[in-house]
């Protein structure tokens, strides 16, 4: 069998590879399953069309090496159907007004430089240290099919948030994102460091003339760890039914919080479930059982979610802010993976694999579930979905720009996201959710 690549395949449906027609007995289960789920739309699988006006790009990187030229009709129409199916759950779980688009020139550049007044953290200032040769990465935005992306307006976002507390919960990755944040409104206000700890993983800044405070919580995966048992060990001990108090106790007054979480979750864990040992990762001992990480991934985020909603005080709004996946090419990072592309993927060259979709999908159907049982609370959860638009930019990491060249760092940074960069987008989406939701809350108040 010929397997088809995953970068030169023509721009056309994931398995139009020689389909003619489907057999009658395909095209009636294909309209029961219509009328017995509506999310099943009509298929139309003679003639081969764009991804963006199907909707199947997301999936079809991820089955391609199926699509066999061997493969019979009656395959290749199963799987057509199954793709139909899948793509249609999918756009049900996820609002994708903003998250669904791709690049485009923007040869006005970044909103900030590497120089302006505000917090970049060494490792993402990507021209600081003068080895990145190109600039073309800061010159790229992000333009989604259903609509216009406007422009990151700091005084709009800071009048949104008068009198507000912002927290970004996660790893260092939304630290990552509240720094870029800190850069795009610095254009209008450079705010206070009201830090109650020189530890650069726990910052507060204070936007005195709105009342507006941006502040960090550390927690990279959400739920209770601690050091290895043994000296000189490697798994650190992970409590997936127990929230991390690092956040716990400081969430009472938060009115905007943008939970995230990602890349520690592959590291070698054992895992504990009401005080019992039930698991590992890659502990490499014959006595424990392997867990899964989607397992460990989603009831993280469940026992985060849980919490929140179980928080007496707790009133705010809820941005889960999707899987943002790393890039390593030729390698992963410790072994000579790299990510050195200059511009970003096209749509048909964008890779997404299982297991990232996997991730993905694991986290929104947990905040999904929050989102159902919040409103009985009142409680808000929403998906700030960046992940599709970050797929498509391996060319916006630090790599090893992020350091001096004599520093001798072997190790390329294709996880976090150089500044400016590719991550303002990030915050171009809070400032429309923001106002969408500042809509609802108007008219849901004239309603009344």
């Amino acid at each position: 069998m010929v397997l088809q690549s995953l970068t030169t395949r023509k721009p056309t449906h994931p398995c139009t590879c020689g389909l003619m027609q489907c057999p009658p007995m395909l095209l009636q289960l294909h309209r029961g399953l219509q009328r017995s789920l509506p999310m099943v739309q009509p298929l139309n699988i003679q003639k081969a069309v764009q991804p963006e006006q199907t909707g199947l790009q997301r999936l079809s990187l991820m089955v391609q090496p199926f699509c066999i030229k061997e493969t019979t009709h009656f395959r290749r129409c199963i799987l057509a159907i199954l793709l139909a199916m899948i793509q249609q759950a999918w756009d049900w779980i996820v609002d994708v007004t903003y998250s669904r688009g791709s690049g485009v020139p923007n040869p006005k550049g970044p909103y900030y430089t590497n120089e302006t007044k505000c917090e970049i953290d060494d490792r993402q200032n990507c021209m600081k240290f003068g080895t990145r040769p190109d600039t073309d990465f800061m010159k790229w935005r992000w333009k989604p099919y259903k609509c216009e992306l406007p422009l990151f307006d700091a005084l709009e976002f800071l009048e949104l948030v008068r009198g507000k507390k912002l927290a970004f919960l996660g790893d260092s990755v939304g630290r990552n994102q509240m720094q870029s944040l800190v850069c795009l409104l610095a254009s209008a206000v450079i705010p206070q460091d009201i830090s109650y700890t020189p530890d650069k993983r726990f910052r507060s800044w204070l936007y005195a003339d709105y009342n507006f405070t941006i502040i960090a919580l550390w927690s990279p995966l959400l739920v209770k760890a601690s050091e290895p048992d043994e000296p000189q060990g490697y798994l650190m001990n992970l409590y997936l039914d127990e929230p991390d108090e690092a956040w716990t106790s400081q969430i009472e007054d938060i009115d905007i919080l943008i939970i995230s979480a990602g890349q520690w979750f592959f590291r070698p864990f054992v895992y504990y479930q009401k005080g019992e040992m039930v698991g590992c990762h890659i502990c490499n001992k014959n006595n424990i059982k392997e867990l899964d990480v989607f397992y460990t991934y989603k009831m993280a985020f469940r026992t985060a979610f849980q919490t929140l909603l179980k928080a007496r005080k707790f009133r705010g709004l809820t941005f889960l802010r999707t899987f943002s996946a790393s890039q390593f090419e030729n390698g992963e990072w410790n072994t000579g993976g790299d990510c050195r592309r200059k511009k970003p993927f096209t749509r048909h060259e964008m890779r997404l694999d299982w297991c990232n979709l996997e991730f993905y999908k694991t986290q929104v159907k947990e905040l999904k579930v929050a989102e159902r049982r919040g409103k009985k609370r009142g409680l808000k959860f929403k998906v700030l979905d960046t992940t599709e638009a970050m797929l498509m930019r391996p060319d916006g990491h630090p790599s090893h720009y992020g350091h001096w060249p004599q520093d001798n760092n072997t190790a390329a940074d294709c996880v976090h996201w150089c500044m400016p960069g590719p991550i303002d987008t990030w915050n171009e989406l809070l400032l429309q959710m923001l106002k969408k939701e500042n809509e609802e809350t108007s008219s849901e108040r004239e309603k009344c």
